[in-house]
């Protein structure tokens, strides 16, 4: 196999530090090559009120990982069939790059709620899954399967909720983004 990549998919609404903690900590412990960072366009799981539209979001996430090495974007999701599912977005992918071998970014809080994605037991068996920590869900870690690994990637306090509550309320978010995400959000008046 040649490059090994894991997929990290989100609504990134916005993208923050957090983000690209765990992608920088997964490619320096986890022996993976690169992060590929899909920017979802509609998680049937997740309300759809606040979402920015897709290109904005691509566009802040193309800003934040711009010069940093191992982490690209792909824009994939966005030319599948919607709700986009992760089993067909992770099959395309291995159709269309065959050198390269994919796993699977979740956090623990959608490691709870796995059983409710399509084709989970599908995911689990062709995929390897990488499972973050975040905050209130624990993982039980001897109970995991083959094949999906707890990493050892910060845990981090940030959300996207929060953030856009703060950029809504006036609040300063700075230091939670990356300097252009900042700047893109600011300058184009977005979640206000």
């Amino acid at each position: 196999m040649g490059t090994k990549a894991g997929i990290f998919s989100g609504s990134f609404n916005p993208i923050h530090n957090g983000h690209m903690a765990i992608a920088r900590a997964l490619i320096e412990q986890e022996t993976l090559d690169e992060i590929w960072f899909i920017a979802s366009p509609q998680n049937p799981l997740k309300s759809q009120a606040d979402l920015l539209d897709d290109a904005t979001r691509a566009r802040l996430v193309q800003l934040a990982i711009e010069g940093e090495k191992g982490l690209r974007y792909c824009d994939i999701e966005m030319h599948l069939p919607r709700p986009s599912y992760t089993i067909t977005t992770l099959q395309e992918l291995a159709h269309r790059y065959p050198d390269t071998d994919f796993s699977l970014l979740i956090g623990s809080d959608n490691w709870a709620i796995f059983d409710r994605w399509k084709s989970a037991e599908e995911i689990i068996r062709q995929f390897r899954l990488y499972i973050y920590p975040r905050p209130g869900f624990p993982v039980d870690e001897p109970t995991l399967p083959p094949h999906v690994h707890l990493t050892q990637a910060p845990m981090m306090e940030i959300s996207s909720t929060d953030i856009r509550h703060r950029i809504a309320t006036g609040q300063p978010f700075d230091r939670l983004v990356p300097r252009r995400v900042h700047d893109y959000i600011i300058e184009n008046h977005l979640y206000q």
